[in-house]
């Protein structure tokens, strides 16, 4: 699908000042050409757009933070947790390739990093009986709000579905698929919200399964640091056993 983006912005127009753009991202110039292709067709015509809010995370912010730019190591804490099932491969920093191992399967990189929000471009597709394969793609503002009863979450995500037939059956059913829509992110949410508590709330179990857990050397050492109680074993050999 990255690859049918790319051509489709071979030809476009030199002059794109007329073409409307997110005011929460920098100038165009500051992305691949790939990238500004699939910001403004989402930009411009989304099939959907929602916004929700999750759960509070009961966490200090840094530790939140950490669990939100290691997507990797959530998803594992959560299928320890046994919390959800999917998985999400971080291919550097700022690329990922993701799971749900029920059908759905895709990209995502992280085009925005600030200290109280992401944005994150998203490419995938959904394998069902009824409509077959739909793809997509879809720009995901999170924000995070520390407040004194934890850090609120609000996750505004505009959608475009590549098929006609599926993006006017989403639209004609704006009710039921929005709802669909608003639980599985509301889902997602508590999920990275649970994983973070349990680390804040249980860290030496947290300590020694991702001390065990096959992961990136530089990404468990960076989850080691900030959860307290784990520096210790930063930079201290692991053991070979996974779960």
């Amino acid at each position: 699908m990255l690859v049918l983006l790319v051509a489709c912005a071979a030809p476009a127009a030199a002059d794109t000042s007329a073409v409307p753009w997110p005011p929460f991202l920098g100038p165009r110039l500051a992305y691949p050409p790939d990238v500004v292709a699939a910001v403004e067709r989402i930009w411009i015509e989304p099939t959907l757009t929602r916004t929700v809010g999750g759960r509070p995370a009961h966490v200090p912010f840094e530790l939140y933070n950490a669990f939100v730019d290691a997507p990797d190591v959530t998803a594992a804490a959560a299928r320890f947790r046994k919390l959800a099932r999917y998985e999400v491969d971080a291919l550097d920093d700022d690329w990922y390739r993701a799971t749900d191992n029920d059908g759905s399967h895709g990209m995502y990189r992280v085009i925005v990093r600030e200290p109280v929000r992401r944005v994150v471009l998203s490419w995938g597709e959904h394998s069902g009986r009824i409509l077959g394969t739909i793809s997509g793609s879809a720009l995901t503002v999170v924000e995070l709000r520390p407040n004194g009863n934890g850090i609120e979450q609000v996750l505004t995500a505009r959608v475009r579905i590549d098929q006609p037939v599926a993006a006017a059956l989403a639209r004609l059913l704006i009710t039921v698929f929005g709802r669909l829509a608003d639980r599985k992110l509301a889902e997602g949410f508590a999920v990275t919200a649970r994983v973070a508590e349990w680390a804040f709330e249980q860290p030496r179990e947290f300590c020694e399964w991702i001390t065990h857990e096959p992961l990136p050397a530089a990404r468990r050492e960076r989850m080691l640091a900030v959860v307290p109680g784990c520096a210790a074993r930063a930079g201290a050999p692991q053991a070979a056993t996974s779960y």
